[in-house]
């Protein structure tokens, strides 16, 4: 297998697509939470929430860049099959995109009487890419079918990846605040913890049923047995979260970090079950990775611009994590 080219360049870039994707749900996830948090909040509390992502929320992006470009250049095959049957909820996530960066700009440029209207315009894009990007993974889990039952099933995921979002977006403001701010999400993140719990039973539930090559994979022996530990996991980690979230905020802010790394173990583990699931197709049950794949020079080519790439890109969004870390201040221009 690894003398030959064409079998294992798509697995390599499968991987690097898959690793873009869960680092944009955490990171970008994050931020656009922040944004669905925005209702019921003071302005000052607004401007603390706008300068706790104000620094990354750029970079957070870029992980949606290179996955759609991975995905563009490395299956183009499966880019078309994909992007095909998810073009409105992918041009409802573009609107929601531009208006949620329009926004974020012009509200701290606005006249007084205009930032109220811009901060809507945040929370409305922030919410309209949550939910477009919950009803993509729904159709996806479900074979990128168009039926009542499908359509109904990934509306259920909109909403609960948009409450995914909003609890890793509650998780990074009880890291980067405090006082009332900190309590507020603090509160919204048991409600959003709820939601989430839903959305990952409702796709772990569903996603076996999908085809009977998925159900086999789950429950056949011995793969049960191997598999036992994601679930368990899982669980322990909705728990864990769960029991902190009912002991903050604590009077030395230590345990601040546990919601927002609940968050992230969730959401690798949720990725880890889908593509488990999935493997070895890129469209589910219709065209594989290898068969998806660029020619084999292509690949060549591209993995060399990757791997220069993607350093450059872990390193100045390390850098400003570090050059930002500890709780966001008054914002200021």
């Amino acid at each position: 297998m690894f003398e030959d080219p064409a079998q294992w360049l798509p697995l390599v870039f499968a991987g690097l697509m898959g690793l873009s994707i869960l680092i944009y749900v955490v990171l970008d996830g994050y931020d656009l939470g922040v944004g669905i948090l925005f209702p019921g909040t003071s302005e000052a509390e607004k401007d603390r929430m706008v300068a706790s992502i104000g620094p990354f929320w750029d970079a957070n992006e870029t992980w949606l860049v290179l996955s759609v470009g991975l995905l563009l250049v490395a299956f183009p095959v499966a880019h078309g099959a994909i992007l095909g049957q998810l073009y409105l909820p992918v041009a409802i996530m573009l609107v929601g995109l531009i208006l949620r960066g329009v926004a974020f700009e012009f509200r701290a440029k606005a006249e007084p009487g205009w930032k109220e209207t811009w901060d809507r315009a945040f929370f409305a894009g922030s919410l309209m890419t949550a939910l477009s990007q919950g009803f993509m993974l729904g159709l996806y889990v479900m074979g990128l079918e168009h039926g009542p039952a499908t359509i109904a099933f990934a509306l259920l995921t909109a909403i609960c990846v948009a409450a995914g979002y909003a609890f890793v977006g509650a998780g990074w403001l009880i890291i980067k605040t405090d006082g009332e701010l900190q309590l507020r999400a603090v509160r919204l993140a048991r409600l959003a913890l709820l939601l989430t719990a839903v959305g990952f039973l409702a796709i772990s539930a569903a996603t076996p049923f999908v085809s009977p090559r998925i159900f086999d994979k789950w429950f056949s022996m011995p793969a049960t047995l191997y598999l036992a530990p994601l679930p368990l996991a899982a669980g322990t980690l909705f728990a864990t979260v769960w029991l902190v979230l009912g002991r903050l905020p604590a009077a030395d802010d230590r345990f601040r970090w546990v919601p927002f790394a609940g968050a992230a173990g969730i959401f690798v583990l949720a990725f880890a079950g889908l593509a488990y699931s999935f493997f070895p197709f890129i469209v589910p049950d219709r065209l594989t990775i290898v068969d998806a794949a660029a020619a084999p020079e292509s690949l060549r080519i591209i993995l060399y611009g990757t791997l220069f790439v993607l350093p450059v890109i872990l390193a100045y969004s390390a850098f400003s994590y570090w050059v930002f870390r500890g709780k966001a201040t008054r914002l200021e221009y």
